[in-house]
Parts: C-alpha cells; structure tokens; sequence
C-alpha cells in the first residue's frame, strides 16, 4: 500500500511538471505570427508516416541509421512494458498481464529486451562517436558546453534505463522459482532467463526482492526524469518531429515565399493596381516592415522547427558555405532562433516591467521590448553568406527548412534597414534605376530580338 500510494504521488508531481515545462514551450512557439498551413493532408500524413515513423530520410548515412534506428524502436516498444509497470504502480498487482497473455506475454518482452540489447550498442557507438572518435559535426563552435552536454546526457540516460530493465526482469525470472505466488511466469525471457542468473544467481530472496524493486523503480523515475528533461534538450524532436513533418512545407524546396505587402507596392508604384488605377501613397503612413529580425515576426512554423531540431549538424556538414569557411551554420541560426524564444518566454513569464514597450501595460507578447533581437544572436556575415542552394532543407531528417528564417532576417536587413554587404548595393541600386543587375540601360531582350531580325 505504501508503495501504491508513493507511485501515484511520484506520478503526479512528474506529470505536473511536465506539464508546466511543456506549457512554456508551447507558449514560445506560439510568439511567432500565425502561419496558415494548408495543402493536401494525404501527403502531410504520409510525411508522419515516412520520416517521423519511418526514420525515411536518416538512411542517407546508413551506419548512423541503423543504430538510431535501434534506440528509437527500443524507445517506442518498450513503452508497452512501461504501461504494464504503471497498472502494476497502481495496482499494487505485479506483472499484470503475464498470466492473462501467457505465451504471446513471453514473445512481447522477449522482443522489447532484445531491441534493449541493440540499444545499448547503438547507445556505445553514438558515445564513442561523440567523444572518441570526435565526428566533426558534433564539434563545431555552436556545440560547446551545453548542447555537447546535452548530446552526452541523454545516451547516459539510455544506459541507466536499459540497467532498470535487466535489474527487474534479471531478478524476476529468478524470483519465480522461489515465490510462484507474488511473481507470475513469465516464459522463457531471451536476454533475462541467462542474464539475471549470471548476474544475480547467488543471492538471496530478500536480496532478489531489492534488485527487482530497485530496478522497477529506476526505471519507471529514469522515464519521469527523461519527460522533465525534454522540454529543455534538443531531444524534444523525439515528441516534436510528428506535428513538426505534418505541418512542413509541401510546396517545391526551391520556391521562395511571396512577400505580398512587396508585391502590392510594386504595382502601386507601376500603376497596376488591381483596381486599375495608380493608387496615390498615403506620404504621412507608417512604412511597413518586411521579412523578419526577431521571433515575434518570424511564424510560429518557424519557431517549431527551431524546437524541432535534432542538432544533427547535418544540415551544417552539407552547407557550402560552411564546407568553404564561411561563417554559416544552418544548425547554429535554428539554436539562435531557440534560444531568443526562450530568452523572451523567460522575460515575459517574469512580469518584469522593464521589458514591457508600453510600461503602463503588462508586458506580454504585444508588449514586449528588451532591445534586442535575433540580430545579437545571429550576425549578417553569417545570413549573407547563404547561397540559398537548399541543401540544408534536403538534408533535414525532420523536414525543418533552414532557410526560411535565413531569408527572412536577410529581406529584414535589405528592405526595412536598407542595410546590406557593399558588394550588393551597386546590384540593387541598378535593378532599381535600370531594371538590370548590370546597370545596363537598354532592353536586356535587344540581343534575341536582334537574332530574330536576322
């Protein structure tokens, strides 16, 4: 009874601040502009069922793949031995399902503690690349401190759940020989039936009985500190990839995002109007600001991709301006964009009224201004030297699209600060006078016209 009533309070609390930590995040999300998604939901659906079920786009590396692909089905499967462990939690009944699923029962844990067994050695691997074999990608100036931290931490995490699993079934199969009446058969288990002898055959029932619980318990607090930790590591896209493939774009990865408010002033300017007549510019209204330079003007779809992001880096490692020396990291402007959603959300819940425009007003997400931007986390050396040649977006495993906030805070700089690199003002101030990159004058067209008169 005693250990019914800690499980639920245990529970509770775990859930309650989850829950708390998950509102946050959401709330970040929801601080960017609204987005309307749209297009065809067979093919939203069939992104889900592909890339975030299907690992579909983690194959282009295939040796990474294989032991990602380990952990992650370990992950998903053993979550059926972690429902039985929450009706035995509140229960009080141990091994629910056991004698009501018989063989089938056998074949089910049997598989989940094989998949735990390439687990592990996905997990050893993904440390050794990590820190021994010291994989580039993974050692990039963004990843110091905490995001390699972070890397490091949840595989540790995976070793001590994978120690809950085998600590509980080890001593179990054991414990079954000696109390039948507590402790239901479970068949023939295909790690535990040889592991739990070799590692716990000399010890007594009451010892068996500390093993058992003490592995029942790591585990089951392990999965509640993993649903806490979440929130704050990249290892959110293991909840975010779904919504996040859902809602990626469907339009080609080359097309670039009409700006409507540039459009309607081009045409206002060139008399065309959709009313058909030049329509005269109000000189006193205030000029409107185009692409975006912080988290409230970019969309909220923007912002779940920068939750979203697994800090693979391989983005980063396809990116030739990266590969070439430049500044640019796709993975880092992702991180940023983060990063100022936390720093803001973390301003707001404060109810510090510094940080509010209007201080008359509580600061909220329409009134919020700390003088800064995403322009102090990401620098233009690092936006201009985009190519945008989409190979960042093509190797996303979780369909994030880099490049939209790169052109965003690149239309920012150009169009509302009319700031730029020199090299690119001569361009523009030619496209502008003579509608030619080349500040040629004459009809670009004269040449093929020319050949067709001959």
């Amino acid at each position: 009874m005693i250990q019914q009533i800690a499980f639920i309070a245990v529970t509770l609390l775990a859930f309650g601040l989850a829950w708390r930590s998950f509102s946050r995040v959401r709330r970040n999300i929801l601080l960017g502009q609204d987005e309307k998604i749209s297009g065809d939901t067979g093919k939203r659906w069939r992104n889900v069922l592909l890339v975030s079920f299907g690992q579909q786009k983690m194959f282009s590396r295939w040796i990474p793949a294989i032991f990602h692909f380990f952990i992650y089905a370990a992950f998903l499967i053993t979550q059926v031995e972690l429902i039985e462990i929450f009706i035995d939690g509140v229960s009080g009944h141990h091994r629910f399902f056991a004698d009501k699923l018989g063989g089938f029962y056998t074949f089910v844990i049997s598989f989940i503690e094989v998949l735990s067994i390439l687990a592990f050695v996905g997990t050893i691997i993904f440390l050794a690349r990590r820190n021994l074999l010291k994989v580039p990608r993974f050692w990039t100036v963004e990843m110091k401190g905490w995001p390699r931290l972070d890397g490091n931490l949840i595989l540790i995490f995976e070793i001590i759940l994978l120690i809950g699993i085998f600590s509980m079934n080890g001593a179990d199969t054991l414990l079954q020989d000696i109390n039948p009446q507590h402790y239901p058969e479970t068949g023939r288990l295909a790690v535990s039936t040889w592991l739990g002898p070799a590692l716990f055959g000399g010890l007594s029932e009451g010892a068996l009985q500390v093993v058992e619980r003490f592995g029942w318990w790591l585990h089951l607090l392990m999965v509640f500190v993993f649903l806490n930790y979440l929130p704050y590591s990249k290892h959110l896209h293991i909840l975010l990839a779904f919504p996040n493939t859902y809602y990626a774009r469907l339009k080609p990865r080359g097309e670039m995002e009409n700006m409507p408010e540039v459009m309607n002033e081009v045409k206002s300017m060139m008399g065309l109007s959709e009313s058909g007549e030049d329509e005269a510019m109000d000189m006193d209204a205030e000029l409107p600001e185009f692409g975006s330079n912080d988290v409230f003007t970019l969309s909220w779809k923007n912002i779940m991709d920068a939750y979203s992001c697994t800090e693979c880096g391989r983005c980063t490692s396809v990116c030739p301006a990266n590969i070439t020396g430049k500044k640019l990291s796709p993975r880092k402007i992702l991180m940023d964009i983060r990063d100022r959603a936390e720093e803001v959300g973390r301003n707001i819940e404060s109810g510090n009224e510094e940080y509010a425009r209007d201080k008359s007003m509580p600061v909220s997400k329409n009134n919020y201004d700390d003088g800064k931007s995403l322009f102090d986390y990401t620098t233009p050396e690092e936006i201009h030297a985009c190519t945008t040649c989409n190979a960042c977006v093509e190797a996303c495993p979780v369909l994030i699209n880099p490049l939209e906030p790169i052109l965003k805070m690149r239309r920012y700089e150009i169009l509302t600060l009319s700031q730029g690199p020199q090299e690119w003002v001569p361009m523009f101030t030619s496209m502008e006078n003579s509608g030619s990159a080349w500040a040629i004058p004459e009809d670009r067209d004269n040449w093929a016209r020319e050949a067709m008169k001959g």
